[in-house]
């Protein structure tokens, strides 16, 4: 079976993770891939904003272990990335990053709503503080704004906020419907990010349910297994794969310059 590209990837850089972007390579190699694409957390505009991204003096040093990445390992095809928070009124900061380097792609992920990372565990008290169905709107409007900024490439796990497996009452799938149409206007693609199968919630972001509902919507797709150790690279993209084909997509989508090109699965 002919592995799509792994499109998310960390480095030690973000200080949560572990492995040199070339040990990650060598995974990819003995997996069979042949193509990956580090997207270690961009820094932010404020150094003390939080304490799991790089610091904005070691994006060169990014660069340089990526492109250490390329030269020990050739025949794999390597992309140079970003993950990068969106926030409301950090837009242009996000556009200075862009300018930095040749990236391939940029990945917008919502990981905040105000000064709380949703998903940080250290913070999983504030959870019992709010209704679960206020959070999950919020993050939605949020996730919508980050596709309509024409500021990225891919979204990134677009249903992150089900991580502890908190629930709103009502089905929230119908929430990403503006979600979905702004990722089509502004012709972003969504991330099967199966690093929700190493969470409490046990499923890839985002569900069947949202996914199905972005293919009726024609929305482009890619894949990531989140990495933060080399051995995650590719984790359960057999059923990433069975996912995708399950909807009904037959394609999806690699970056190169941040130009897109459409590959069959």
């Amino acid at each position: 079976m002919k592995l799509p590209a792994d499109y998310h990837l960390h480095t030690p850089l973000c200080r949560h993770a572990r492995g040199e972007p070339t040990e990650y390579a060598a995974r990819a190699r003995e997996l069979g891939l042949e193509e990956i694409g580090f997207s270690d957390h961009s820094p932010m505009s404020r150094e003390d904003f939080d304490d799991w991204r790089m610091r904005a003096d070691q994006l060169d040093e990014y660069v340089a272990k990526v492109a250490r990445a390329r030269r020990e390992h050739p025949a794999l095809r390597i992309k140079l990335a970003l993950e990068v928070d969106y926030l409301p009124g950090q837009e242009a900061w996000i556009r200075e990053l862009a300018a930095r380097h040749p990236w391939d792609y940029l990945i917008g992920s919502v990981h905040y709503l105000g000064d709380w990372d949703i998903d940080n565990p250290k913070k999983l008290s504030r959870w019992r503080e709010h209704d679960p169905a206020e959070v999950w709107r919020a993050y939605c409007e949020r996730l919508t704004r980050a596709a309509a900024a024409g500021l990225f490439d891919i979204i990134g796990h677009a249903d992150l906020a089900k991580k502890f497996a908190i629930y709103p009452v009502a089905d929230p799938t119908g929430w990403f419907g503006p979600f979905l149409a702004a990722a089509r206007e502004a012709g972003v693609a969504l991330e099967l990010n199966t690093a929700g199968l190493r969470k409490e919630c046990r499923e890839i972001y985002p569900s069947r349910a949202i996914l199905a509902a972005a293919f009726a919507q024609d929305v482009p797709i890619t894949f990531g297994s989140d990495a933060h150790a080399p051995e995650e690279v590719g984790a359960d993209f057999d059923r990433a794969l069975a996912l995708a084909r399950s909807v009904g997509y037959t394609r999806w989508v690699r970056f190169t310059q941040r130009q897109r090109e459409v590959v069959a699965l």
